[in-house]
C-alpha cells in the first residue's frame, strides 16, 4: 500500500511540475508579446537616440583632447585623427546593433524568465501571483534604467576619461610615432578584420553543435540524476526553461564571438605601435586565432591545445601584458592569451541553488558599496565635516571633475575605512559590511573585477606593512576626504600630524593618491553614477530631517522661556 502511495505520489509531482512548467511557458509568451516590445523600443530608441544625439559632442571632445592632450607628439595626433572616422563608424555601427539585439533580447525574454522564477515562492497563491505579475511593469522600468545608465556612460564616464588625457603630467611618457610605421598600422588592422573575424565565426559556427548538444546532455543529466539546478523541486522549471532556450544562448554566443572579433583584429594595430615591429603586428592576427581555438577547446572540454600555429608576436617572455587600471600608480601582470570568446557557461556538474548563494556577487559588491558610503556620509554630516551644501554641489555639478569632496573624497573614505577594519580583522580580502569577506576564492569569476581586486590586494598589503599610527590614519583619512583642498584639510581638525619623515609622508600621500585613482576608474563603470547619486540624495534628506529636528528642539526651548510664571493663589 505505501509503495503504491508513494509511486501515485511521484506521479502526481510529474503531472504538477509538467503543468507548471506549460502554465508559466504561456504565461510568459504572452507577458512577452505585450510587454516585449514595449521595453524594447524604450531601450532601442533611448540608446539610439543617446548615440546620434551625442556623436556631434563625442567628435569635437574627441578632437579637442587629442589636439590638447602632451602624452602624444604630433604625428601621433595626426595618425589619431585621421583614423577618427573610421573609429565612429565602427562605434556607431557596432553600438546600434547592439541596442537592438539587447534590447529584443531583453525585451521579449525578461517576462518569459519572470514567470519561471516565481516558483522560487514557497507560497502557492505568491507563485500565480508573480508568475502573472512579475517581468511586466518591472521590465519596462528597468529598460528605462538601462538607458540612464548608458546616458551616463556616454556623458560622464567617457568625458572624465578624456579630460584624464588632457590633464596628464607632463611627466608622463611621451607616446611618439614614427610616420615609418603609419602603412603598417593601417595594413595590420585592414588584416586584422579580413582574418580575424571571419576565422572567429568559423570557429564559433563549427564548435556550436557541440555546445548545444554537451549542454543539453548536461542539462538532461542533471535532471536525471537530480543534480545543479534540479536538486531543488521549485527549481525544475527554471532548468527546463534553460533547456529549451539552450540554443539561444549558443546563438548568442557566435554573436559575442563575432563582436568580440572587430576589437580583436584591430588591436593589432596596436601591437605594430608597441612593438614597433610590422612583423609582429602578422604574428598577433594569427596568434589570436589559436588562442580563440584553444580557449574553446578548454571551455567545452575538448583536446587541449590547438591545430592553428601560435608565433610569438611579444618582446617579453610568455607574451606577458602589463594591465593597470588608469590612476592606480601601479600594474599587474596578466596573461595575454586569454582573447574574448564565445559566451559560454561552464558545462561542469553544477551547483545547487543554495550554494550558488555562497558566492558573492557584482551585485552584493555595488550594493555594500553604496551602503557603506551612506553610512560613512551620515556620520560625517552628522560631525560636520561635510555639509549639506557639499551634496548639493555634487547634485549640480556638469562633471565628474567638480565637487570632488563627495564624488571621490566619500568614496574614497569609505574605501580607507573598508581597508582598515579588513587589516584590523585579519582578513585575507576584503571585509565588506555585515561581515561580508571578498576574497580569492569567492569573488566574482570577472576580468574587469580582476583589474580592481588585485591592485586593491596590493595597496591594503602596503597600508599593513608600513603600520601607520593613528595619527597617520587621520591624516591619510584627511587627504583622501579632501584631496587638495588645503583650507578643509586644515579646517578639520581630527588629532592627524604630519611625519616628520619625508619618506614617511610621501607614502601616505602616495597611498592617498593610488586610493583616489582607484575611485575615480571604478566612479566610470556602469550603474554607479545611478546608484551613488540616490546615496547623496538619501544623505540630503538625513541633513534636512536633521536641521528639522534641531529647529524644532529651538522652538520648544523658546515656548518655553517665553511661557509667564503662574500666579500662586
Amino acid at each position: 500500500m505505501d509503495v503504491g502511495n508513494c509511486v501515485q505520489g511521484g506521479w502526481l509531482n510529474i503531472v504538477y511540475v509538467v503543468l507548471a512548467f506549460c502554465s508559466a511557458l504561456f504565461l510568459g509568451a504572452l507577458k512577452g508579446l505585450l510587454v516585449g516590445p514595449v521595453a524594447a523600443l524604450i531601450l532601442i530608441i533611448g540608446n539610439v537616440g543617446v548615440i546620434l544625439g551625442l556623436l556631434p559632442a563625442h567628435i569635437a571632445w574627441t578632437v579637442y583632447t587629442i589636439i590638447r592632450t602632451n602624452r602624444f607628439d604630433a604625428p601621433l595626433k595626426v595618425a589619431i585623427l585621421i583614423a577618427l572616422p573610421a573609429l565612429f563608424g565602427i562605434w556607431l555601427g557596432l553600438s546600434i546593433a547592439g541596442s537592438v539585439i539587447v534590447g529584443i533580447g531583453y525585451g521579449f525574454f525578461t517576462p518569459w524568465v519572470s514567470s519561471f522564477e516565481a516558483f522560487r515562492h514557497e507560497n502557492q497563491s505568491k507563485r500565480f501571483f508573480h508568475c502573472v505579475v512579475d517581468g511586466t511593469w518591472d521590465t519596462v522600468k528597468v529598460s528605462c534604467t538601462m538607458v540612464r545608465d548608458f546616458a551616463d556612460l556616454c556623458i560622464h564616464s567617457y568625458l572624465l576619461y578624456l579630460k584624464e588625457i588632457r590633464e596628464s603630467p607632463v611627466s608622463n611618457e611621451l607616446q611618439t610615432l614614427r610616420l615609418i610605421h603609419v602603412p603598417g598600422l593601417i595594413v595590420v588592422g585592414l588584416l586584422g578584420l579580413a582574418v580575424d573575424i571571419p576565422s572567429y565565426t568559423i570557429i564559433a559556427v563549427v564548435k556550436s553543435p557541440y555546445m548545444l548538444f554537451k549542454g543539453w546532455f548536461r542539462l538532461t543529466h542533471d535532471l536525471i540524476s537530480r543534480e545543479g539546478p534540479f536538486l531543488e523541486t521549485v527549481c525544475i522549471p527554471i532548468a527546463g526553461l534553460t533547456i529549451l532556450f539552450w540554443p539561444i544562448v549558443v546563438i548568442g554566443s557566435i554573436l559575442v564571438a563575432i563582436f568580440s572579433s572587430f576589437f580583436i583584429g584591430l588591436y593589432g594595430s596596436v601591437i605594430v605601435y608597441q612593438e614597433r615591429s610590422f612583423r609582429r603586428g602578422v604574428a598577433y592576427v594569427i596568434a589570436m586565432i589559436a588562442e580563440f581555438d584553444e580557449y574553446t577547446n578548454d571551455w567545452l572540454y575538448l583536446r587541449e591545445g590547438t591545430i592553428f600555429p601560435k608565433p610569438s608576436y611579444r618582446k617579453k617572455s610568455g607574451s606577458e601584458l602589463e594591465y593597470s587600471v588608469a590612476g592606480l600608480g601601479g600594474r599587474f601582470s596578466s596573461t595575454s592569451g586569454e582573447a574574448p570568446a564565445m559566451l559560454m557557461p561552464s558545462l561542469v556538474h553544477s551547483v545547487s541553488v543554495r550554494e550558488a548563494i555562497n558566492e558573492v556577487k557584482m551585485v552584493q559588491i555595488w550594493s555594500n558599496m553604496m551602503k557603506c558610503s551612506e553610512i560613512m556620509g551620515k556620520e560625517l554630516l552628522d560631525a560636520n565635516i561635510i555639509t549639506p551644501v557639499d551634496l548639493c554641489e555634487w547634485l549640480k555639478a556638469k562633471s565628474g571633475n567638480e565637487a570632488t569632496i563627495i564624488g571621490v573624497g566619500l568614496p574614497c573614505y569609505c574605501f580607507l575605512q573598508t581597508l582598515l577594519n579588513s587589516i584590523r580583522s585579519g582578513s585575507n580580502g576584503l571585509l565588506m559590511l555585515d561581515d561580508v569577506e571578498i576574497n580569492h576564492l569567492n569573488r566574482p569569476k570577472d576580468k574587469l573585477l580582476d583589474w580592481f581586486f588585485n591592485p586593491i590586494m596590493v595597496l591594503k598589503e602596503q597600508i599593513r606593512v608600513i603600520k601607520l599610527g593613528d595619527n597617520e590614519v587621520r591624516l591619510l583619512e584627511k587627504l583622501v576626504l579632501f584631496g587638495s583642498n588645503t583650507q578643509r584639510i586644515d579646517a578639520w581638525d581630527n588629532g592627524s600630524s604630519v611625519p616628520q619623515d619625508s619618506l614617511r609622508a610621501a607614502q601616505i600621500e602616495g597611498i592617498s593618491r593610488r586610493m583616489v585613482g582607484m575611485v575615480r576608474s571604478a566612479s566610470k563603470l556602469p550603474t554607479y553614477r545611478r546608484r551613488f547619486r540616490q546615496v547623496v540624495k538619501d544623505l540630503i534628506v538625513h541633513a534636512s530631517e536633521k536641521q528639522q529636528n534641531i529647529a524644532a528642539k529651538c522652538d520648544s526651548i523658546r515656548s518655553t522661556t517665553s511661557c509667564p510664571p503662574q500666579e500662586q493663589v
